[in-house]
């Protein structure tokens, strides 16, 4: 309860299951991303977005390809079509 006999507004899916956060890892790396980028834009650590790449990779849902930028390489992650046919899936059954 807040000041003056207000009550917060409580959502009802305020955490995110496993699922939720593959699917905004596979939707940041459509059109492909850096590490970074999808560790601040899916809100995730370090740590634990190495353990949900790790695992995507490994079961073929996100490819890493080498991009070259400014004289250097960048590694960029990019959904395979696996990873889109599992974003697709995975809209059609959201509520």
């Amino acid at each position: 309860m807040l000041g003056n006999g207000r009550f917060r507004l409580s959502n009802a899916r305020s955490r995110r299951d496993r699922h939720d956060i593959i699917a905004e890892i596979l939707e940041t790396a459509m059109g492909g991303a850096i590490k970074t980028h999808i560790m601040y834009r899916v809100k995730l650590s370090y740590t634990q977005l190495e353990g949900c790449m790790t695992l995507l990779i490994e079961k073929g849902f996100l490819q890493k390809h080498a991009a070259f930028q400014d004289e250097r390489t960048q590694e960029i992650s990019v959904s395979s079509a696996q990873g889109e046919k599992f974003l697709m899936n995975y809209r059609t059954l959201e509520l």
